[in-house]
């Protein structure tokens, strides 16, 4: 249960993005980032990250590296990836994180914004939509956690952003190939043609330069005026008027009602005083991936059906949209799900990409995310001249299974996994998590066949030895994962 004081920060918080303000302080310039912003110690161990895109992974590194604590580095990273990741996590994307510090109770918080349908959509007289679009979530998304976790302004961790949609990214192997899977479609879009194409029209391909100017602006305008603007104020405004010309149908009082929300995970007893957290719903991944783990444990069960299962249960039986219940209240019911036993035998329909990322701190503050667009680019279009990618709407798309897990033994931090990989992600990371605590080195191997991971274990624990942790990115890909120094 939440503290009272903590019920009002959320309360605040919401009724903060719901009215035209900043939504940040006005951060100090980028070169004052680098120099005074954490205020760096050489030397010391400063932290672990791992992520499918390896420029996202050097900006947490980065920010670890100039004293910043793992929110920071994870906030930092979900914003980057919406310049060197735009298939899977661009400032139209949405998704969710878990997040724990040594000492949390319930094993942390969990921040869910994931995607989520306009309200308009199928109205009539509403806004033209023939590719209706999903409410940007991510920057509300990561705002919100780090309100609660980083050490900075939220500004402050934007210049990296900043800088590689405006000097430019090398495209990497994730990204060439996402776009190679679906260029036909894609490159017949002007706006999309005119940044993903090479001069003679064809796809950009692994190592292309890629200048994304119109991105740098807006994500600059985030940085002077608050993570509000883009909900509440001008950015907001030209925004809606991209998404509406390009059939994505999204109106401002969209991205105004547009709140991500801070949960309780859900929880699974692994033995030895510890404790596994997961992402709760709406990231329902989180709960295939408890109710796989758990059976695990019990050496019962295919993790892949088992996942898969129980979540087609629990959307079967209306997830947690039945009634009014509070957030708290939603996740009690997911844990109550879980508890029971309940798995289900159904299957899931071929579900959206996504991707994912973890990062550690060297005093065992951890936070585990996972982005999705709800489709490969995701309307395939772009909002009009703000440079961003449109997400697909939730109303025409199966949800995406979004999962990641953190353990613990409540005063340090022990393993974090975050997948990716369609219809396998909830069962790598409860195959990834069990590996790992049973002494295996992250990620080196495949776990499931399409089931992508990002992992993260400190054997002996954070705060404590950080000489013991290892980080790895799923061997099949290019990911990148880089530990203590």
């Amino acid at each position: 249960m939440k503290s009272p004081a903590r019920r009002a920060v959320r309360l605040a918080f919401s009724a903060m993005l719901a009215v035209s303000v900043t939504g940040c302080s006005h951060p100090a310039s980028p070169l004052r980032l680098v120099t005074h912003m954490f205020g760096p110690s050489p030397g010391a161990l400063v932290g672990t990250v791992a992520a499918d895109e390896p420029q996202a992974v050097m900006v947490g590194r980065d920010i670890l590296s100039r004293g910043g604590n793992a929110a920071d580095a994870a906030a930092a990273m979900g914003m980057a990836l919406a310049v060197t990741l735009p298939s899977r996590a661009s400032m139209g994307s949405g998704g969710a994180c878990l997040a724990y510090r040594p000492g949390d109770t319930d094993g942390g918080r969990a921040f869910v914004f994931t995607p989520r349908a306009g309200t308009t959509e199928g109205i009539v007289g509403a806004p033209h939509a023939d590719r209706p679009a999903a409410v940007p979530m991510l920057a509300r998304g990561m705002y919100l956690m780090h309100l609660q976790y980083g050490t900075t302004s939220f500004g402050e961790i934007l210049p990296d952003a900043i800088s590689l949609a405006a000097n430019g990214i090398n495209v990497s192997h994730q990204l060439a190939s996402d776009l190679a899977t679906v260029q036909g479609a894609l490159l017949a879009d002007a706006g999309m043609r005119a940044i993903f194409s090479r001069t003679d029209g064809t796809a950009l391909v692994e190592g292309d330069a890629l200048v994304q100017t119109r991105l740098s602006g807006v994500l600059e305008q985030i940085r002077s005026m608050g993570v509000g603007d883009m909900y509440n104020g001008a950015l907001a405004q030209s925004f809606s008027a991209g998404s509406q010309a390009a059939g994505g149908g999204l109106q401002t009082s969209d991205l105004r009602a547009a709140i991500p929300s801070e949960r309780l995970p859900l929880h699974v007893n692994a033995g030895g005083g510890l404790t596994v957290a997961f992402l709760p719903p709406p990231a329902d991944g989180g709960l295939g991936s408890a109710v796989a783990f758990r059976a695990l444990l019990a050496g019962q069960g295919s993790p892949e059906a088992l996942s898969q299962g129980s979540v087609a249960a629990w959307r079967a039986r209306g997830g947690d949209t039945q009634g009014k219940q509070t957030v708290d209240d939603q996740t009690a019911r997911a844990q109550a799900f879980l508890d029971s036993g309940a798995s289900g035998s159904g299957s899931l329909p071929p579900l959206p990409a996504s991707t994912s990322f973890a990062v550690v701190d060297h005093a065992g503050m951890a936070v585990a995310c996972s982005l999705t667009m709800d489709n490969l680019f995701g309307t395939g279009r772009i909002a009009g001249n703000t440079g961003i990618v449109l997400a697909a709407s939730p109303a025409r798309m199966p949800a995406p299974l979004l999962s990641a897990a953190i353990a613990s033994d409540g005063h340090a931090f022990r393993a974090a996994v975050a997948g990716s990989g369609q219809n396998d992600a909830a069962a790598a990371v409860a195959e990834e998590m069990k590996l790992v605590l049973s002494g295996q080195a992250p990620a080196s191997r495949a776990v499931t066949a399409e089931g992508r991971v990002n992992a993260i274990a400190c054997p002996r624990g954070l705060p404590g030895d950080g000489a013991s942790c290892v980080a790895g990115s799923d061997p099949r890909e290019t990911g990148l994962a880089v530990g203590p120094r």
